[in-house]
This record gives structure tokens, sequence and C-alpha cells, in this order.
């Protein structure tokens, strides 16, 4: 049997790391460095793996504790609400959520832990709200993160419980012009006891403040009864939910109580259209301008988004060669072969949040390391009857605090060249 105390120490070491780390950058004014950040995420991995093997060891003891109090075992009822002593957890999600349901009914389950709010709301007893027991909460909120394709890529920022927001100091540089990097600092060659001018760096602040990314799930009194499916369900539509809407929002959102996503940014980079480019087509000079905008830093993490509508053209693109010529994104083999699923080295991935065929956003070159997500603990749950009680049906409500938006506030001018660069590179529309 392992030792449950030391498990958890490992755990409390590993956040103490992590959390000294976001201490120590926030006590310098600035945001993780990609190094940082790097060890940050792995510790992350680390934190998220014991904590599965302690739920796994929690659950074995407290089940083995379980069989040797009751020889008999018996299988729970809606009116079983009487835990042996010393059981504080729930076995499973779903078991949590049928306790909720049921104690807007008047059976309360001692193992709910109620909120008392300062006004009318659905986390009272009386209205059936309750939060999520902590484990369950971050099991949902990684279903999210498993699920979504965009948000995990991004650079991430825990907010604490006392703030609803965060703001970041960072270098204001538009261009690396004479006089421009750093935001203004410039250097001389001086001849013997020449003077220096002085120069000085120009600093911008970005701003994050929680925005509610909200789903409800309704859910009938029979899908009720059957704990394991109403588990597979409401995890999986909330979850895929909430992740969906965070990576459009990603993409295109707004900035006005969303997200401001990459394709509204002042740093997106819109390559034209060939002229006498046809309508709805991609074509390889488009690809070679869009690669050429990307900011070279930022090429190394830059991944290609497209619309699957794309897809055909891609397979059928050539380069001429004299007189022959050779596949772009097919290997030399042919159709017959797997495609390399890469453009210049990097990966092409099809997603759901790529604009339609045709227009700024089918076809996408980012860097989301150079995007900024502000994330507040996990994914709130509240239970209700009373909205659809007529029906025979509850709702499940889920909540996400989060924000987001570009590191860069613009696109760069190089030193040398006109052509502007950014992370952040789509095609006009065609």
């Amino acid at each position: 049997m392992l030792d449950l105390n030391e498990m958890r120490r490992e755990i409390t070491a590993l956040i103490e790391q992590a959390r000294a780390m976001v201490d120590k950058a926030s006590a310098e004014k600035r945001t993780l460095t990609a190094e940082e950040q790097q060890e940050y995420d792995r510790r992350w991995a680390d934190i998220q793996s014991k904590r599965a093997d302690l739920k796994r060891e929690e659950d074995l003891q407290e089940l083995e504790a379980t069989i040797r109090r009751a020889p008999q075992p018996h299988e729970p009822d809606l009116d079983d609400h009487n835990p042996p002593d010393g059981q504080k957890r729930f076995a499973s999600f779903g078991e949590q959520l049928r306790a909720v349901v049921d104690a807007a009914r008047g059976h309360l389950d001692p193992r709910l832990e109620m909120r008392a709010p300062t006004g009318l709301g659905e986390t009272v007893a009386a209205d059936g709200g309750f939060l999520v027991q902590k484990d369950f909460q971050s099991e949902l909120l990684k279903i999210q993160h498993d699920s979504a394709i965009l948000a995990g890529r991004c650079r991430r920022i825990p907010i604490s419980s006392a703030s609803n927001g965060v703001k970041i100091n960072g270098v204001d540089e538009t261009s690396r012009a004479n006089g421009s990097r750093w935001g203004g600092v410039r250097g001389y060659w001086l001849a013997e006891a020449g003077a220096l001018t002085p120069s000085a760096p120009k600093f911008r602040r970005i701003e994050l403040s929680l925005k509610k990314l909200g789903a409800l799930v309704y859910s009938t009194d029979e899908l009720l009864a059957d704990t394991a499916a109403l588990e597979s369900v409401v995890s999986q539509a909330a979850g895929e939910e909430l992740a969906f809407m965070l990576d459009d929002a990603i993409i295109e959102g707004t900035g006005a109580g969303m997200p401001l996503g990459v394709l509204n940014s002042g740093a997106l980079v819109t390559v034209a259209a060939e002229a006498g480019q046809g309508a709805d087509t991609v074509v390889y000079e488009n690809l070679v301008k869009m690669w050429a905008q990307m900011h070279a830093p930022s090429r190394k993490r830059a991944s290609w988004y497209i619309n699957q509508a794309i897809e055909p053209q891609l397979y059928t693109m050539g380069l001429t060669l004299g007189v022959g010529g050779a596949p772009v994104y097919l290997p030399p083999g042919g159709a017959s072969s797997s495609p390399y699923g890469t453009l210049f080295g990097r990966p092409v991935e099809a997603i759901e949040q790529a604009s339609a065929l045709g227009d700024v956003g089918d076809i996408m070159l980012l860097d989301l390391s150079q995007y900024v997500l502000a994330e507040k603990g996990g994914i709130d749950q509240a239970y209700s009857i009373h909205v659809r009680f007529l029906n025979d049906e509850g709702i499940f409500r889920f909540i996400q605090r989060v924000d987001g938006q570009p590191i860069w506030g613009t696109t760069l001018t190089p030193f040398k060249g006109a052509n502007a660069l950014s992370p952040f590179v789509t095609l006009a529309a065609r």
C-alpha cells in the first residue's frame, strides 16, 4: 500500500516550485520566458500525473475500507445519502452530479460542499446549487484542454483567487530600424572620447480582464437515473462546447466580452492574393509569401491552420521545375503514399474555426506561443430543477472565466525591407 502522505508531499513540492516560477515573473513584472514556460509545463504535467496516481490510490484504499465496513455491498438508490464515516469523496463526477440533483429534491448528501451567496443565487441548498468537488472540477477542465486544439498551445497565465485580471508590461517595439529597437534604444559607433547620445526603451501595458464563458446542459430525470451515462453526457457536452468556443475566440474573438482573436488583432499580417488568382483558390505563391512574412524566430513554433475544404488543392498543388515539377504537399512517391502533413517543415492542421474557403482566415500560419491566455481556476458547475420543472428536466450550468489576446499589439517593420512581419499571418479574400 502506497503512502498517501508522501504522495501528497511530492505534489505539494511540485506546486510550490511552479508557484515560485510564476511569483518570480510577477515580481519582475513580466511573463514567463519560453524556457520558463517549458519548465512550468513540465512541472504541471508531473503534478497532473502524480495527482492521478494519488487519486487512484485513494480510491483503492477507500474502496478497501468500504468493503471492510460493509461486507454485503448494495447498489445505492436515489435516497441513499448516508456514506460510511470518514467517506468524504465521490467515486465519480457522475455520482456527484446525481447527488446534486437529489439535494434539489430535499435529500442532502453530506459530501456536498455548499457556498453561501451574498444574495439570491443557484448555490443555495433550496435551489440545488453546489460546488464541484475539486478533483472532479480539474477532471472536467482537463477534458476541455484535451479537446481544445488551440488553447493548449497559447501562453497561459493563472490568475489568483483575489484578482479578476492581470496587467503585463511589455516592450513597445514596432520596428527594427535604427532608433526603434526595444522601442527607442539606439547604439552608435564612437570616435575616441566621442559623446554618447541618450536613448531609452519604450513600454506598453497588456491588460487582461476575465470574461465569462458558460454553457447550460439540460438533462431528463431518466438520464439522471443512470450515473454512468450522466457523467459521460454532461462532461463531454460541456467540456467540448467550452473548448470549441474558446478556440473560436482565439481565432476571431472581438475583444468585447470575449478574448481578442488573432484575425481582429493589429498584429495580423494579411498577404494579398496573386493578380488574376481565381476565386476560392490557394496557389503556391500564396504559401511562399505567407512564409516570408512570418517573423523568423516564430517559424520554428508556428503551425498552419486551415479549413479542410482547402486540402484538395494542397494535395494537388505542384511546383514547376523546368519541364517537370514536384508536389508541394505530397511526398515524391505520389498520391499513393501518405501525405507529409507539413508545409515548409511546419505541421498543417484542419480546424473547424478556420474561415470558409476563399475568406480571410481560411488558411493561417500562427505561432500561438505569442498569444497570452489568462485563466482563473477551473470550471464552476451548478444545478437547478426550477427552470424546466414542468418538463421533468434539470439544468447543469458550467462557467469558466478566461481572457486572452496577442502579445504583439502591431506588426513589425524589419530592419531592412518593407514587408511587415508577424507571428500571425493569413491570406486575403479571393
